[in-house]
């Protein structure tokens, strides 16, 4: 009886080390997408976001440029790669649920507030000489 007593408060001690460590850690993937108004072929990679894409990015044709990703403890500094553009992301702690993720793009920058099961974030730049406009698609779990 103690064997078994002992051993419930060792796998209850081990599930609050493990929720604790994973409210410490943040893993964001980012995409570079290029869009255009003018019409065009959808990048399948992006299936899931094209609806959101289209209306704010007003386009008829969107893709993949690049992508990367990263794990970031909290708090912590990383770098995306995208494609030779560099997006710098930082992690704060908020309350111990949730944490603050800053990125940087360029001049665009964005706060948010990442709480259990994650989100997403874009960060628009301007359009370039084809006259597409690039935007970066931040998915945060």
């Amino acid at each position: 009886m103690k064997t078994i007593r002992l051993v419930l408060i060792l796998a209850a001690l081990c599930g609050v080390s493990f929720s604790l460590h994973a409210a410490e850690q943040v893993s964001v993937r980012g995409l570079l997408v290029s869009a255009s108004s003018e019409k065009g072929e959808i990048d399948p990679r992006l299936s899931a976001y094209v609806g959101n894409l289209k209306r704010i990015l007003r386009a008829e044709s969107l893709r993949l440029v690049g992508e990367d990703s990263a794990s970031l403890a909290v708090p912590a500094n990383e770098t995306l790669s995208l494609n030779g553009q560099s997006v710098q992301l930082s992690t704060e702690s908020v309350d111990g649920k949730t944490v603050l993720v800053k990125a940087r793009w360029g001049s665009a920058r964005q706060d948010y507030v990442v709480q259990r099961g994650g989100g997403t974030t874009l960060l628009v730049g301007s359009a370039n000489k084809n006259g597409e406009t690039q935007a970066v698609l931040l998915i945060t779990r």
